[in-house]
């Protein structure tokens, strides 16, 4: 105990290397326009740390939210402010906090747990609310910066956690595989430090609508008067929801952002523009992506506005980004059209039966070529067909139409949630496996070539991050398919330098995304060491860049705690070197 009482002593909040201030980043352009604010920013933050002194509640499910909660709290705290101390061997690692000069160790893994802090010549547990108090101050001596909203948004996200698995002990998980893998994510965002947060409204607000809770709910069907409808691509499949009156288009709505902008659609439902149309006749279910919907019998995604911050961002259809869509999403598509280059065509195949791809359904042409004879790969892209809304209310009620599943998966294929792979499933076939290495190996030929191709070949850099890839798996578990979406996410190399390309692509596929499911496996298969496979895949890929990335000592890591410390723009990413364990392979 005597040595970490002279760590304290030499590196306290006084010592020589005091904390540096970090620059807060200028939010500007049209992300900071059209939202309503609500009350005292100043005031509501308080308000929700008040809770923090609330004694967090002893019954199973408030202690299992509170390690959901603090599992990535801890890894953000600890991969971009925490500076590690010289281990012993068989104790738990302990880390030094550079603002306060306080000493914190954790039960080491993937979702670190059972935080202590160093004090009075002993360990003493750390729960959720005071690890929060103690983030916040560390950051404020840290970075010199007061944080925002962001303490309060830790306690909304925990509270979240709460309600998300009280409500999971009233109904049970779907029986869809693809369903369950999309609506898994308990954790979430594994390096975020609010990953749950929903924008601090009651439960009630948002439970309906939560994938977390298994939720399904019919979408709210509007009638834009025809002089008033902006749309753009292809939005045919929204006209198949329903009936508009004559002088009206048809334009679902998401339930709960319809609640969140009542105020400012109210005078157009007054004046005529607006009108109630009633619900769709079926109940759609949402994605992981929350805002996203899919409606397995007409096969189709639908991506709406919500007007609260998930993680990042607003997660609002702002104008800039759905005015660029259909060039990214162009784009895309021609990259993924060269990749599957067509074999000789047949009869159509039926994708077999399952709740997700229906019974005896035809395909498209591309799930029936299956893999290209010329490339060899067999990955699609759903693309973001066009989106629809009201010249008055553009952003607040844009809908985009994407692509579903049968016209793009091959027969028989089950597609899943890469993050909830990551996560875990009841049913999940990386768990399942009893030959992790060829399983792995079946991934990554499946994942990565398309994604480095579509960079290398066609310029075009796709967020291949865990939440935006579907894996599909034939009827052992293996897969046999990738499947991207979300054209949102894509940068092309004729707008940002390759450099610029590359380090968000290594971030979002390696970092955010093969990190992860190696990680996974490891945890789920012990003793098996899934980066060889990785950087013998990478290597069989002739880029410029790839030498450099297996004989890299780091990787870029995404600092979101940071991020959203300092006020920083969600698009606007900061990365910090992460050790590469490709290196060392």
């Amino acid at each position: 105990m005597v040595g970490y009482e002279a760590i304290l002593i030499a590196s306290g909040p006084l010592a020589k290397n005091a904390p540096t201030r970090v620059r807060r980043s200028k939010r500007t352009g049209p992300k900071q326009t059209g939202l309503k604010k609500t009350g005292s920013k100043k005031n509501a933050t308080e308000e929700r740390m008040d809770r923090v002194d609330l004694k967090p509640p002893a019954a199973a499910v408030g202690r299992l939210a509170d390690a959901y909660a603090a599992a990535p709290l801890l890894n953000c705290l600890l991969r971009e402010v925490a500076e590690p101390l010289p281990g012993v061997p068989g104790q738990r690692p302990v880390h030094r906090l550079p603002g306060t000069g306080r000493l914190l160790r954790v039960r080491a893994g993937r979702r670190p747990a059972d935080p202590e802090l160093f004090a009075a010549g002993a360990w003493h547990r750390v729960g959720h609310p005071e690890l929060v108090k103690l983030v916040a101050e560390e950051l404020r001596r840290h970075t010199g910066l007061p944080g925002g909203d962001l303490p309060a948004e830790m306690i909304d996200s925990r509270e979240a956690v709460a309600a998300l698995l009280a409500a999971r002990t009233r109904t049970t998980p779907p029986d869809d595989l693809y369903q369950r893998s999309e609506q898994s994510l308990i954790t979430g965002h594994p390096y975020h430090p609010a990953p749950k947060a929903r924008g601090g409204g009651p439960v009630a607000s948002w439970l309906p609508y939560a994938p977390e809770a298994y939720a399904r709910f019919p979408l709210v069907l509007l009638g834009v008067r025809e002089d008033q409808v902006a749309e753009d691509g292809d939005t045919r499949a929204l006209d198949a929801l329903g009936s508009a009156p004559p002088g009206y288009r048809l334009l679902p709505a998401h339930p709960w952002q319809l609640d969140l902008v009542a105020d400012t659609l109210a005078p157009a439902f007054a004046d005529g523009r607006l009108v109630r149309l009633g619900t769709t006749p079926f109940d759609p279910w949402p994605t992981a992506a929350i805002r996203t919907v899919y409606e397995p019998r007409a096969d189709l995604f639908l991506k709406f506005s919500l007007d609260v911050r998930i993680t990042n961002d607003i997660r609002r259809l702002w104008r800039h980004d759905l005015l660029r869509l259909r060039r990214t999403d162009s784009a895309a598509g021609r990259a993924f059209a060269a990749m599957r280059a067509p074999a000789a065509t047949g009869a159509s195949a039926g994708t077999g039966a399952s709740g997700t791809t229906g019974a005896s359904t035809t395909t498209g042409a591309s799930a029936a070529t299956g893999a290209s004879p010329v490339t060899g790969m067999s990955a699609a892209w759903l693309a973001d067909r066009g989106h629809r809304t009201a010249s008055f209310a553009y952003e607040e009620l844009a809908v985009v139409v994407r692509d579903g599943l049968r016209d793009h998966l091959l027969p028989g294929a089950v597609p899943l949630l890469a993050a909830g792979l990551a996560e875990g499933f009841d049913g999940s076939p990386l768990a399942a496996t009893a030959d992790p290495a060829a399983w792995w190996e079946a991934y990554l030929a499946q994942v990565v070539p398309p994604a480095l191709t579509a960079f290398d070949t066609h310029g075009v850099v796709l967020e291949a991050h865990l939440q935006n890839t579907l894996v599909a798996v034939d009827a052992s578990g293996t897969p046999v398919q990738a499947l991207f979406r979300d054209a949102e996410g894509v940068k092309l190399l004729a707008d940002v330098p390759r450099a610029a390309g590359w380090e968000r692509l290594v971030y979002c596929l390696i970092v955010n995304h093969l990190m992860e499911i190696a990680g996974a496996l490891a945890e789920q298969h012990r003793g098996y060491d899934p980066w060889p496979a990785v950087r013998r895949a990478l290597a069989r890929h002739d880029l410029p860049e790839i030498p450099a990335l297996l004989g890299s000592p780091t990787l870029p890591g995404k600092t979101n705690l940071l991020l959203r410390w300092t006020g920083a723009d969600g698009a606007d990413a900061r990365y910090l070197p992460l050790r590469n364990p490709l290196a060392d392979r």
